[in-house]
C-alpha cells in the first residue's frame, strides 16, 4: 500500500504541513520521487524473474566476445581455470538450455534459505499463535514505568522482529495508546514503537528468522570465490545482540529529545477515532501464569542445551576440535531457534487453554507456514537468479572488476563500509525486502569485498545496517501503509510525506551511531560480529 504526500493537509500549528516540510525538507521531495519511482518498479517475484532474463541474455552476449578477467585465486586452487582467466559462460547456448532445465527443481528446493526459514518459522509460529508473544510483550510494555516506558517500547520493538508482523500489528498500535494515556503526543509513542520494529530489524537477542534467511545468500556469493566457505545463521549474534541496546538508547533519545518536542502538545481534536472508547488489553492473570510455566519451559530447555555445548567433550562440541566453533550446535542452530520458540509456546498454548489436543498445535503449525505463499514463490525465482549468476560467472567477472577500481581508487580501507552501506540504504528505499535486496545485491559485493580482504560475516553484517535503518522512510516498506492508517487515527489529515519527516531523524542517528558503532567493534577493538566469525578474509 502507498499513499501520496499530499492525501491531505496538516494545519495544526503543532505539527507543520506539507506545504512547510516542502520548503523547509529537500528530502521530503526526495522521498516522494523514490515513492513515485519506486511505484513503477514491479513485483519482487516479476523483478527476479526478469533478472534471471537478463543474466541469460547478458552471459550469451559476453560469451560470445569470450569476456573474461584474471583469476585472483592462487595457483592450483579449487575452481581455478588452467589459463587462469575467469570466462564468462553463456547460457544462450545448447548446453546452458541443458543446465537450465535439469536443475531448475534443484536450484529451488536446495537453496539454504528456504530450509532453515521455514523450519525456524514453524517454531515462532507455535510461539505467536499460542498468544504467547504478545502476551510477553503486553506484559513488557505496559508494565513499564513512566521514565522507561520509551526504552521499554523500543526495546520491545526490538525484540518483536523474531516474529515479524507481531511488532507492526500489536506493538505500534498499543505504544500510540501508551502514550495517549500518559498525557503524551501518541504519534511520539507510534514513532518510538516503528524505530524499534523497523529500524532496530536486524538487531536481536536471540537469533531469529532473518538470520538463516541472509546467511544462506552470503555463503552462496562467499562460495563464488571460495567453494568450500560456509556461513551459519549465528556469525552476526554478537554485534546483533550488542547492537539491541545501542537502538534502544538511540531511539529512546531521538523520540524524547526530538520528535516528541517538534510534534509539540497534542490535540485531540485532530484525532478520527473517539480516543476514550480506546482500550488497552491487559495482561490477566491466566496469562501471567501461563507465561511463568512458558518461562520455565524456556529456562529447561536452555540448561538442557547448555549441557550438551558446555562442557569439555560435549556432544553437541566439535567432536575434531572440542571447541564451539564449527560444532554441530552451531550448524544445527536453526533446530535450537525452533525448539526454543515451540516448547515454551507448547506450554503457553496448553496452559492458557489455546492448545488442548494434537490438532490445535498442528494447526498452529499451518497457519504460519499459509503465511509463507509469497516468500515461497519469491524464493523459486530467487534461487534459478543466484544459481545462474553462479553458472555464467558474471558475478565473479564483476566483483574482480570492482575489486581492481576499489584498488585503483585506494579505497580498500575500512572506510569502503560506509559506502557500502550508504549503498545499501539507499537501495533499501526502492527494494524493501531484506532477502531480495541482498540475493540481488550479494552475488556482487560479497566476492568484491572479499577479493580486497573482507569476511562474508563482516560483509553481512554492514549489510544489515543499511537495510535496517531507511526502512522507516521508505514507503516500498511493505507495512508502511499500515503505519501510516495507525497514524492517520490520532492525526485524521496526516500525509506520509509528514510520517516521513517525523520518522527521518531515526533514520539519521541511527545510520551515524550504527556505523560508528561498527567501525568500533569491527575495527577499533578488533571483535568479532559472531561466534567464530573472521573480520579479514585469507584466502
Amino acid at each position: 500500500m502507498s499513499l501520496k504526500s499530499g492525501d491531505g493537509a496538516m494545519t495544526s500549528p503543532n505539527t507543520p504541513g506539507p506545504n512547510d516540510l516542502s520548503r523547509k525538507g529537500w528530502f521530503v521531495k526526495f522521498l516522494n520521487i523514490v515513492e513515485r519511482l519506486g511505484n513503477l518498479l514491479p513485483h519482487p517475484i516479476t523483478l527476479f524473474a526478469l533478472f534471471c532474463l537478463a543474466v541469460i541474455l547478458i552471459s550469451g552476449v559476453a560469451g560470445y566476445f569470450d569476456l573474461a578477467v584474471v583469476d585472483p585465486r592462487p595457483e592450483g586452487a579449487s575452481g581455478r581455470s588452467p589459463d587462469g582467466l575467469i570466462h564468462v559462460v553463456s547460457l544462450m547456448s545448447g548446453e546452458g538450455l541443458r543446465m537450465i532445465v535439469s536443475n531448475l527443481v534443484t536450484n529451488f528446493t536446495g537453496f539454504a534459505p528456504l530450509g532453515t526459514v521455514l523450519v525456524a518459522l514453524l517454531g515462532v509460529g507455535i510461539a505467536e499463535r499460542s498468544g504467547m508473544l504478545s502476551a510477553a510483550m503486553r506484559l513488557m510494555v505496559i508494565g513499564a514505568s513512566r521514565r522507561l516506558v520509551t526504552l521499554v517500547i523500543v526495546f520491545a520493538g526490538i525484540v518483536s522482529n523474531t516474529a515479524s508482523e507481531l511488532g507492526y500489528v500489536v506493538l505500534i498500535p498499543m505504544a500510540a495508546m501508551i502514550f495517549h494515556s500518559l498525557g503524551r503526543h501518541p504519534l511520539a509513542g507510534l514513532a518510538a514503537a516503528f524505530a524499534g520494529v523497523s529500524g532496530g530489524y536486524s538487531a536481536n537477542l536471540l537469533l531469529g528468522t532473518v538470520d538463516p534467511l541472509l546467511s544462506g545468500i552470503t555463503e552462496a556469493a562467499a562460495q563464488m570465490i571460495d567453494p568450500q566457505y560456509t556461513v551459519g545463521p549465528e556469525v552476526n549474534w554478537y554485534f546483533m545482540f550488542a547492537s539491541t541496546f545501542l537502538i534502544t538508547f538511540l531511539g529512546a533519545f531521538v523520540t524524547e529529545k526530538i520528535v516528541e518536542p517538534n510534534l509539540g502538545q497534542y490535540n485531540p481534536a485532530e484525532a478520527a477515532i473517539d480516543l476514550s472508547a480506546q482500550k488497552m488489553e491487559t495482561v490477566t492473570a491466566d496469562e501471567k501464569r501461563a507465561l511463568k510455566l512458558a518461562g520455565l519451559a524456556a529456562l529447561t530447555v536452555t540448561l538442557i542445551v547448555a549441557a550438551l555445548v558446555v562442557p569439555e567433550g560435549a556432544p553437541l562440541r566439535n567432536q575434531a576440535t572440542g571447541e564451539v566453533a564449527g560444532s554441530p550446535f552451531l550448524k544445527g542452530i536453526v533446530a535450537f531457534i525452533f525448539i526454543g520458540f515451540a516448547i515454551p509456546g507448547l506450554v503457553y498454548g496448553k496452559a492458557i487453554g489455546l492448545f488442548n489436543k494434537d490438532k490445535d498445535v498442528i494447526d498452529a503449525m499451518s497457519e504460519s507456514m499459509s503465511t509463507m505463499g509469497m516468500y515461497i514463490v519469491l524464493v523459486f525465482f530467487a534461487s534459478q537468479f543466484v544459481a545462474f549468476f553462479k553458472w555464467t560467472n558474471l558475478g565473479a567477472v564483476m566483483a574482480v572488476a570492482g575489486a581492481d577500481a576499489l584498488n585503483a581508487i585506494g579505497l580498500t580501507g575500512p572506510l569502503v563500509f560506509v559506502f557500502f552501506i550508504a549503498m545499501c540504504g539507499l537501495i533499501n528505499l526502492s527494494l524493501g525486502s531484506a532477502s531480495a535486496q541482498w540475493a540481488v545485491t550479494a552475488p556482487i559485493f560479497v566476492p568484491m569485498l572479499m577479493l580486497i580482504g573482507y569476511a562474508p560475516e563482516t560483509i553481512q553484517a554492514a549489510y544489515r545496517i543499511g537495510d535496517s535503518v531507511t526502512n522507516l522512510i521508505t514507503p516500498m516498506m511493505s507495512y508502511f501503509g499500515l503505519i501510516l492508517a495507525v497514524a492517520c487515527r490520532y492525526k485524521k489529515d496526516l500525509g506520509i510525506g509528514t510520517l516521513i519527516a517525523t520518522m527521518l531523524p531515526y533514520t539519521l542517528i541511527f545510520f551515524v551511531g550504527w556505523v560508528s558503532f561498527f567501525f568500533i567493534w569491527v575495527f577499533g577493538f578488533g571483535l568479532p560480529v559472531g561466534p567464530g566469525s573472521a573480520t579479514y578474509y585469507t584466502p
